[in-house]
């Protein structure tokens, strides 16, 4: 005689399971976090090594502002000497926003040769150039693109032009000088080692890798609001 032997499965059975899975799938997203915090702070180790060798990556950014002040840079359009109002509301400290890379940073003040403190902090603009306010010659502003050991990610992104590369041609860039808004289109950017156009309003440049010579430019023109 044949006897079939059913046996139902309750949640109890199954419960065990599900703990595994979930001890497995928090493994693997625990080790996606280490691997990226990793890859993200790597540029910043192997910048630190090279800086204590004698390696300085602010001197190569620098070295691309005096070359840029040693050229004989044309005047730049005043556009009718427009200047946006005076708002006592805004911050009186200078500052950079730019929505599409995420920035939001002060701007340093410091003469070339003592660039690389203000670029410790975030952006430094270069101080043989034009300012917003004053455009005899275009304004420029750089910063580092990867940053400091010191620094966090939220810092990184905020303060470094990290995510320089993701203003595109059309973009917005806005600029608080003295308390007074001003506004610019970016409207073409390019990769080398020197400034190609210096009929700019607004020059931004960064490094495209740690220790290539290779920058990372952005020509934006200031308009109206």
């Amino acid at each position: 005689m044949h006897y079939e032997v059913y046996h139902s499965y309750s949640a109890e059975d199954a419960a065990p399971v599900f703990p595994g899975i979930l001890a497995k799938l928090a493994k693997v997203l625990a080790l996606s976090g280490i691997f990226l915090i990793i890859i993200s702070f790597l540029p910043s180790v192997w910048y630190s090594i090279k800086s204590n060798g004698g390696f300085k990556i602010s001197e190569l950014i620098a070295l691309t502002a005096k070359k840029s002040a040693e050229k004989s840079t044309p005047v730049v359009s005043k556009e009718s000497d427009y200047q946006p109002g005076y708002d006592p509301k805004l911050p009186a400290e200078n500052r950079l926003k730019i929505i599409s890379a995420g920035i939001d940073t002060p701007i340093r003040e410091a003469t070339i040769d003592n660039s690389e403190g203000a670029l410790k902090k975030g952006v430094w603009r270069v101080s043989d150039f034009g300012t917003p306010y004053s455009r005899e010659k275009p304004a420029i502003l750089a910063a580092h693109r990867y940053g400091y050991l010191a620094w966090s990610i939220p810092y990184r992104l905020k303060n470094s032009f990290y995510n320089l590369p993701k203003l595109k041609v059309g973009d917005t860039v806005e600029i608080v000088w003295r308390q007074r808004k001003y506004m610019y289109e970016v409207y073409a950017e390019s990769k080398g080692e020197e400034i190609t156009d210096y009929s700019a309003s607004l020059i931004l440049y960064t490094c495209e890798s740690l220790n290539s010579p290779v920058r990372i430019f952005k020509y934006a023109r200031l308009i109206k609001i």
